[in-house]
């Protein structure tokens, strides 16, 4: 009598398994490697900088990829066929990072923030793991579309083939003096509209004189 295998334990066969392999990785790659370069952009290192930083970013991916799949001890790694990529969720601080302290310096501040945070990310794992239960499928899904949603502007400037620095902050003074010059533009037509509308036609004269 054989036993039932469950499909989370399920080995597909070679081919199947090559082409979900290498559908996961083409996901993973264009999360990894859009990530740098909008942090790269944003730091206005020079393009060899950047190259540098999409191979330390896919080194990385692969790295962990590694630990959570094959596990590194009791504590390491959920021993799950995952592909680990870059996350999205930090790319607003990170670039706020990058306007502040631009160049080498701001890359060394961001990656020190990295390291702080994987640091505090491992001590709280534990207490993060029992509060599971308040985030269910759509406190989750809801976070995951609103970093979606803001990135959009990343990726329609792009598109349109603006710099990607135009795509993530927004010139307020220029956006004013155009919302000026749109007033000015417009107040003469208003006031000549307004004073045409106030002086009465031919015919309510004659209508007037009648009566």
């Amino acid at each position: 009598m054989t036993t039932a295998v469950h499909p989370v334990d399920e080995r597909l066969p070679a081919p199947r398994l090559a082409a979900l392999g290498l559908q996961h990785v083409l996901v993973m790659y264009a999360g990894a490697v859009a990530v740098p370069l909008i942090v790269g952009r944003a730091l206005k290192l020079s393009p060899d900088q950047v190259v540098q930083l999409i191979s330390a970013d896919l080194f990385c991916c692969g790295l962990v990829t590694l630990i959570q799949s094959l596990g590194f001890g009791r504590f390491f790694g959920i021993k799950l066929p995952v592909m680990m990529g870059v996350t999205f969720a930090s790319v607003g601080p990170m670039v706020a990072m990058a306007g502040a302290v631009p160049g080498v310096d701001g890359a060394r501040a961001i990656f020190g923030a990295i390291i702080g945070a994987g640091i505090v990310a491992m001590l709280i794992a534990p207490l993060v793991s029992r509060m599971l239960r308040f985030f269910p499928p759509v406190v989750t899904g809801t976070i995951i579309a609103v970093i979606g949603i803001s990135l959009m502007r990343v990726g329609i400037g792009w598109a349109m083939g603006g710099p990607p620095n135009l795509a993530q902050n927004v010139d307020v003074a220029k956006l004013v003096t155009m919302v000026d010059g749109a007033k000015a533009t417009a107040a003469p037509s208003r006031a000549t509209g307004k004073r045409r509308s106030r002086r009465p036609s031919a015919a309510s004269s004659r209508k007037a004189a009648l009566l």
